[in-house]
């Protein structure tokens, strides 16, 4: 029986029209760094420091490490900039059908996790304008907003994407023990390579977010669904067989 699902955030759970990439876009071009967009959208949902160490580090390889580094901060300080004040200005939506495979897996005692290639605070930010709520955080649960169980950012774990310590945190989070209990599900290549580190039961990729069926399938999913509202279809047929 699943214990607990496991989502990623933009482009999964958060409406995603390609800001982020936009905003990473933005943020290189104003700190001297040309990345073409196939190279961006092939890198989301990393931690996005370290997008933007691989990124300098492939632009010019002959970088010392503190001449690195400054390039780095300063771009990767610049998209935090950027991205804030995207969320803070214009807020963020669900995607569809989201909210109701929340209140799905709350009625069948599910737990819910969030996992993010965002830092705590931009996580915050999205999940206030959301009207979400962590129950790992919270001290009062509020009454009109979606409560779920845990939420861990890029910044709270050693690696990121794709390496699986987002979803071991989120499991040691809600004490669960079996990683074949876990559903992962996500919209990015590292989505897919993170679940299948961890092992998990089944590992989704989700093809209306940032990337096609076609990009996905080569990273080997368990499970595609097209919409969080065939993934409550997939849940109901597991769930009616356990």
């Amino acid at each position: 029986m699943i214990e607990l699902v496991v989502f990623d955030m933009a482009g999964t759970t958060v409406a995603d029209n390609h800001e982020v990439e936009a905003c990473f876009a933005k943020a290189s071009s104003e700190t001297g760094l040309q990345v073409a967009p196939e190279r961006i959208l092939a890198l989301q949902g990393y931690s996005k420091i370290e997008v933007f160490n691989l990124l300098w580090k492939e632009i010019n390889p002959n970088l010392d490490d503190s001449d690195l580094k400054i390039k780095v901060d300063g771009s990767y300080q610049k998209f935090c900039e950027i991205l804030e004040n995207h969320y803070s200005t214009n807020g963020a939506k669900p995607t569809i059908g989201c909210e109701e495979v929340f209140q799905y897996l709350k009625e069948n005692n599910i737990k819910i996790a969030l996992t993010t290639g965002f830092y705590r605070k931009v996580t915050d930010i999205i999940l206030r304008k959301l009207n979400w709520f962590v129950s790992q955080n919270e001290n009062i649960l509020k009454e009109n907003g979606i409560v779920i169980d845990a939420s861990v950012a890029s910044d709270e774990v050693k690696n990121g994407r794709p390496k699986p310590d987002m979803i071991f945190k989120a499991m040691e989070m809600l004490k669960i023990t079996d990683p074949k209990k876990v559903i992962v599900i996500g919209d990015t290549p590292s989505d897919i390579l993170a679940g299948n580190s961890a092992n998990v039961g089944f590992v989704l990729a989700i093809t209306n977010g940032t990337h096609t069926a076609k990009q996905l399938e080569p990273y080997l999913p368990t499970v595609m669904v097209n919409s969080m509202i065939e993934f409550k279809l997939f849940l109901k047929e597991l769930i009616t067989k356990n």
